[in-house]
């Protein structure tokens, strides 16, 4: 199987990477930048889970791709999709399968938009990673799995192939036949998580700690909750459990990416993870106050990174 990561960031140098420790035929589309990067230094992970050093991984950038790919693993960040898909279109063939490892919902309208449903696998990753100055994939705790699997749940042939392959991968594969769930699962949590975190420019031990802030993030976790449910995707209530002990642990030092991507003054996912989800809500009746304070927050940050120049 000829697999095609698009980018050797922290995910997709991990996991990418990862494959290709196992003996995939794996090729990174990436800038040239980060391309003579891996000519001279090769792709290096540092993992508590084993590290691996591969020299001279191959690559390609956009103007030299001329072939198609049996699988292309897109894990970009939402905001650089667009660009993305016009970058991959010349190694989408008639049985490339495109698996996306983005948070949210919103990424699959844009696939399919451009390739078609039919070549648009679900997908998604839990995994702690960095990218370090020197292009380091630096890998921070023990998850590292890969859920995929086909919208419809089928356990299809092509689906089959790719759980084989990635079968001797050190990291974790699922083939999920509930993957749409799993990822909207995966989006009321990290909405709320994201929303909450920056909103409060702090952890999640700092907000529960305050008067009133456990009841502040679990109306938020509600209102993404119903927004689930209105679009027939209620997480289980196991599931629902587990987010509420996440989110309201006492001491705790989670917080979200974005948040640390918005302290740094950073592009960050505020359409792609909290707007789409509002959107979705509107549509259907809820009234979802917290989500939208949270929206209007990012895009008010968004707005003030705008006027100061910032790309």
């Amino acid at each position: 199987m000829k697999i095609l990561m698009v980018g050797a960031g922290a995910t997709g140098g991990y996991f990418g990477g990862r494959l290709l420790e196992s003996g995939q035929d794996v090729t990174f589309l990436v800038r040239k930048t980060r391309a003579e990067m891996l000519a001279r230094n090769g792709l290096v992970i540092r993992s508590p889970m084993g590290d691996v050093i591969l020299p001279a991984p191959s690559t390609m950038q956009a103007s030299e791709l001329n072939r198609p790919f049996d699988l292309i693993v897109v894990s970009c960040k939402a905001y650089h999709l667009p660009q993305v898909i016009e970058d991959m279109a010349p190694a989408v063939g008639p049985q490339t399968v495109v698996l996306p490892l983005l948070n949210g919902m919103r990424h699959l309208d844009l696939l399919d938009a451009r390739f078609g449903a039919q070549h648009v696998l679900g997908g998604q990753c839990v995994i702690a990673a960095t990218l370090d100055a020197d292009g380091t994939v630096r890998h921070l705790n023990q998850s590292h799995s890969l859920t995929f699997g086909e919208r419809d749940g089928t356990r299809s042939e092509r689906v089959e192939r790719i759980a084989q392959a990635m079968s001797k991968a050190c990291f974790e594969p699922r083939l999920s036949t509930t993957i749409l769930q799993d990822m909207w699962d995966k989006w009321v949590f990290l909405a709320s998580l994201a929303g909450i975190t920056c909103l409060m420019r702090a952890p999640v031990g700092d907000i529960v700690a305050a008067p009133g802030g456990t009841q502040v993030t679990l109306h938020l976790l509600d209102d993404c909750r119903r927004v689930a449910e209105a679009h027939g995707h209620l997480p289980a209530e196991a599931v629902l459990q587990r987010a509420r002990s996440v989110l309201t642990e006492q001491g705790s030092t989670l917080s979200a990416s974005m948040m640390r991507d918005l302290e740094q003054g950073a592009p960050i996912e505020a359409d792609h993870v909290v707007g789409d989800l509002l959107a979705r809500g509107e549509s259907s009746g809820p009234e979802l106050a917290m989500l939208r304070v949270a929206y209007v927050h990012l895009k008010a940050y968004e707005a003030r990174r705008s006027h100061a120049g910032k790309t």
